[in-house]
Formats: structure tokens, C-alpha cells, sequence
């Protein structure tokens, strides 16, 4: 027997999104990569499928569809293999959580539910190039620590630091930015089920601390 082989960059291929999964609006796909900065960075390379974890900045206003920046240590070899210009495809997970049956008001009528998992899901389809230059990852790190730093009583700021040991630090990180080409969303908040099981569930979820998927379960339609 013979098989056929499919020659396709597993890169390109789209996400599995049912209609009411889908995330239809591009300020809320942003607004989970905001509050999920953490990206799985994958790269189809010469040795195959690699991912790397990274906290990435988003710039809406930057390209067509956007333009995601971030820096990776000098000792990863991921910016070498991605010199040039490289189609990548970076993960961002939202909130998530699994779903018991036994939230559902409909289970102990009928008993004909299954547990689930609710989730939310970014999945983003770029050109990456390598930014090796001084003045950008300088940029780079910069607005990602005056981002996140907001919120404590003294934000850290590089000029708490010494310059020669900044500039150290700078010389043994790289920039990477992503020119977005595609972007897809995915919110499964139980929107294929009735109203009462979909919003007893997120009532749970609050009570186990998860008030964010909660929110999210409570406004899906």
C-alpha cells in the first residue's frame, strides 16, 4: 500500500474555529494578547518545529494588522534561525478552565452532558525579523518595564541600574519584531450551551477564583 505525502507548511494552515467560537472583533483578540502578553513563539526551521516563550508588545497601530515586538536572550538560537525575514506563528492562551457537568442545571434533568474546557486562544501569523541594534531593544525593554511596572509603589525604571551594567545586559539580548499577516481568535465560553447552563458555569468559576473567565462566559453570545 502507498501512501500520498501532503508537502504544507504547518504555519499557514487556520485554526479549527466554529462560527460561535469565533472572536469577531479585532480590539478583543487585542485585548487578550494585552492581557496575556506571553507568547509561544513558533518557527518552522531547518530542524523542524521549535517554540520559544516570550512576552511580547503589541502596537495596533503599526502595519495593516498590527506589529508584535519583543527580545529573546543571545545565547537563543532561535533569532539566528530566523535570520532574514521568516513566517512564524505566535500563541497567545487567554483565560481557561475546565468545565464540569455538574455546573449545568440541564445535567441533572437530563443527564446527557460532558465535561468540557473553556478557553480563549490567539493565534497570530507574521513575518519576523531580527532586530539586532542597540536603540531597539533599548526601546523594547523599556516600554515593556513601563508597561508592567505601572502598578508597583516605585517602578523600576533602567536608570535605577548602573549604565555599564545595562548596557551589558542590552548587548546580550536581540530584538525580534513580527509584521502581522493573519490573526485569529477563539473564545470557547460555552456559547453552544442554553443560557442558564452557560451562566450557572460562570457562577462556579467565581467561586473557584477564575472571575476572569467568569466575566468572559457571562458576556459570550
Amino acid at each position: 500500500m502507498q501512501y500520498s505525502v501532503i508537502h504544507a507548511n504547518p504555519l499557514k494552515s487556520p485554526m479549527y474555529i466554529p462560527a460561535h467560537f469565533a472572536i469577531k472583533h479585532t480590539q478583543d483578540v487585542h485585548a487578550i494578547i494585552r492581557a496575556h502578553p506571553l507568547g509561544a513563539l513558533v518557527p518552522l526551521g531547518p530542524e523542524g518545529l521549535d517554540a520559544n516563550h516570550i512576552p511580547f508588545e503589541l502596537d495596533a497601530s503599526q502595519g495593516e494588522q498590527g506589529l508584535l515586538t519583543a527580545h529573546v536572550a543571545r545565547a537563543n538560537p532561535v533569532w539566528q534561525q530566523c535570520k532574514g525575514s521568516v513566517d512564524v506563528l505566535v500563541i497567545f492562551r487567554g483565560n481557561q478552565s475546565y468545565i464540569s457537568p455538574n455546573w449545568y442545571p440541564s445535567k441533572h434533568e437530563t443527564h446527557r452532558q460532558v465535561p468540557t474546557w473553556n478557553y480563549e486562544v490567539v493565534h497570530v501569523h507574521g513575518r519576523l525579523t531580527v532586530m539586532d541594534e542597540e536603540k531597539f531593544v533599548r526601546g523594547v525593554v523599556a516600554r515593556l518595564t513601563r508597561e508592567h511596572e505601572v502598578n508597583e509603589p516605585r517602578p523600576w525604571k533602567m536608570g535605577d541600574s548602573p549604565p555599564d551594567y545595562i548596557d551589558g545586559m542590552l548587548r546580550a539580548i536581540v530584538g525580534i519584531e513580527i509584521e502581522i499577516k493573519r490573526i485569529e481568535g477563539k473564545a470557547k465560553l460555552s456559547q453552544n450551551r442554553e443560557n442558564r447552563d452557560r451562566l450557572n458555569a460562570a457562577d462556579v468559576l467565581i467561586t473557584h477564583g477564575n472571575d476572569d473567565l467568569a466575566r468572559a462566559m457571562r458576556n459570550a453570545k
